[in-house]
């Protein structure tokens, strides 16, 4: 269980996140939304350690604010970054092999099972990551951050600049980790996935939470939506 409470987050002198609560529960998918600007990539930045934040970030009744975020990783936290920041001089499967949890414990996820899930990481598995489109490095940071066993995973606009038929196959794929036990905290702005997959989403706008409801919910709030999600 993941659990923010009034939530304060800050770049230098620059006040981002203001007073945010928020929780994901074990398994289930939720969807964090807003236009450009409204604090979700913050949002995440802030659980993972990477920006300054006030209030508290609780995973399993632990406090996170304050951790270094390779400790918050260990703890069973994963992120996927909008980024894609894969090893572009390593081939695909070396920087499978970078994800993999230390330690003599097996995690749930084998590089048979990458492969598996993604085939065409397989048929590119010799190939060095830098050459690849950027669906496929999507597809590999994805199952990076999965080699490291994470319980819930945190991922950042994983479809920007997708095209549609891969949007879709994102969609399936985070289905997929839901039914294998892990929770997902998907920022996006495609309104379609998010609100297919979900079973809550919440509603940025300013570094606050405007809106917090299942997808039903949302899809009937014009308001709302004319506000803080359509351009």
């Amino acid at each position: 269980m993941l659990r923010i409470q009034n939530l304060h987050a800050f770049y230098g002198k620059s006040h981002i996140l203001h007073g945010v609560d928020m929780e994901v529960k074990p398994g289930e998918i939720v969807s964090l939304l807003g236009r450009n600007g409204s604090g979700r990539s913050t949002t995440i930045k802030a659980i993972m350690g990477l920006v300054e934040g006030q209030g508290s970030v609780k995973w399993n009744e632990q406090e996170l604010l304050g951790s270094k975020t390779y400790d918050i990783a260990r703890r069973g936290l994963g992120y996927v970054p909008e980024s894609r920041d894969v090893f572009p001089k390593l081939t695909v499967e070396q920087n499978l092999r970078l994800g993999m949890k230390a330690g003599s414990k097996k995690g749930r996820w084998s590089l048979d099972d990458m492969y598996q899930m993604f085939p065409r990481l397989k048929e590119r598995q010799h190939t060095e990551a830098g050459v690849m489109s950027g669906g496929e490095q999507q597809m590999l940071t994805l199952c990076r951050t999965l080699m490291g066993d994470p319980d819930l995973i945190m991922i950042d606009e994983p479809t920007e600049g997708l095209a549609p038929k891969i949007v879709e196959l994102v969609g399936q794929y985070l289905k997929e980790l839901q039914k294998r036990g892990l929770a997902v905290l998907l920022v996006e702005q495609k309104l379609t996935i998010a609100l297919d997959i979900s079973q809550r989403c919440y509603v940025m706008g300013h570094g606050e939470v405007v809106f917090h409801g299942t997808p039903d919910e949302l899809r009937a709030d014009q308001h709302t939506r004319k506000e803080w999600l359509e351009v």
